[in-house]
């Protein structure tokens, strides 16, 4: 009998109820559309390695020392012309604060269902939605994983369109996690030769979309994929997980656990970021596996540019353009850079190489 994807994908859709509802139900074995082609899991077992080596751990206490944040901004630097990523401790987040943060995700994924439906949507164009895969019914397969998306590109989030099972934690999330943001893209701006205030100044820290991922636990981890390979479309990420394992970065061709640092989050340059950077910065690949154990959480920050700077043209900086390295990247309007993001699948062709001189 002919299989039928779309249809499959639908009646998966119209339950409303995610890959949670699916474990829920104790199935066994997962339904076609998260099962990854059978070449795909092959050349999985052909280039699977695995090591102890992590990715750099850099420690922001005293950065206000003048001596130590040359330091810091040294270390940022090696640790994203060699790993595209790497963790903040010391941070300034208190770790409650996180903890709560996470908390209000479990719940928010664990409560009555009726109450979750109330969320669910693929509308682009709403700020806080519940769904699982943006890309469903583009992508080739589906991952295992519920997201709530919490978007404020264009405004300071409204405390009333938020879930109230986890609507003080992410406000209180947000506060400390945009502060962070501005602190960083500080480092970056040094880290860059630049003035501490460049990245800054042409509104890199404004507008931030919180993303919170759910990856219940999987009966056949090796058959699909948490998330698939792919590299972050905006600025900056920087991303709070649980204590459950998953994230991996492509180094050097092979994939690397990225494991969790309780208090710890993880910082990767998005593609605009590389954009602006004339490629000093690189984005990187990465993906997230499933689990026999769960839920895995995890809270992504997107810096992805504010509403108010969506007409603006973005190319790389002029300062780190010359004529022995000049501009690899045609300059973009934001609205339609995000826009291709929007409309795409993590399977396709990304924006960024559509802008590529």
């Amino acid at each position: 009998m002919d299989y039928d994807r779309t249809k499959e994908l639908k009646q998966f859709d119209d339950t409303k109820a995610g890959v949670k509802g699916l474990a829920d139900a104790g199935i066994v074995n997962i339904p076609k559309i998260f099962r990854r082609p059978p070449e795909e899991l092959a050349a999985e077992e052909l280039n699977s390695y695995k090591t102890n080596i992590n990715v750099p751990i850099i420690d922001l206490s005293n950065i206000q020392d003048s001596s130590r944040r040359k330091e810091i901004v040294d270390e940022v630097r090696i640790a994203l012309a060699q790993w595209g990523f790497f963790q903040v401790i010391n941070h300034g987040i208190p770790l409650s604060v996180s903890d709560e943060m996470i908390d209000g995700v479990r719940k928010f994924n664990e409560q009555d269902l009726e109450l979750k439906r109330e969320f669910y949507s693929r509308d682009a164009t709403k700020k806080v939605k519940f769904n699982s895969n943006f890309d469903l019914y583009n992508s080739r397969t589906a991952d295992w994983r519920d997201t709530l998306s919490l978007s404020s590109l264009d405004s300071e989030p409204d405390p009333n369109e938020m879930p109230e099972v986890c609507r003080k934690s992410t406000m209180e999330y947000i506060k400390y996690i945009r502060r962070l943001g501005e602190t960083l893209f500080e480092l970056l701006s040094e880290a860059l030769g630049l003035q501490a205030d460049h990245l800054g100044s042409i509104g890199c820290a404004k507008g931030c979309s919180i993303v919170c991922h759910y990856y219940p636990a999987c009966p056949q981890p090796e058959l699909t994929l948490g998330v698939r390979k792919h590299g972050d479309a905006g600025i900056l990420t920087l991303l709070l997980q649980n204590e459950i394992s998953g994230l991996q970065v492509l180094h050097e061709d092979q994939w690397f656990d990225v494991h969790p640092i309780r208090g710890g989050l993880v910082v990767n340059i998005g593609d605009f970021l590389q954009i602006l950077s004339n490629e000093k910065l690189k984005s990187v690949k990465h993906r997230v596996t499933a689990n026999h154990v769960g839920p895995r959480i995890s809270v992504a920050c997107f810096f992805s540019g504010h509403a108010s700077l969506l007409d603006k043209r973005f190319g790389p900086i002029k300062e780190l353009t010359s004529d022995a390295d000049p501009p690899r990247y045609k300059e973009v309007p934001l609205r339609e850079y995000i826009a291709r993001f929007l409309s795409s699948s993590l399977d396709n062709k990304p924006p960024i190489d559509y802008y590529k001189l």
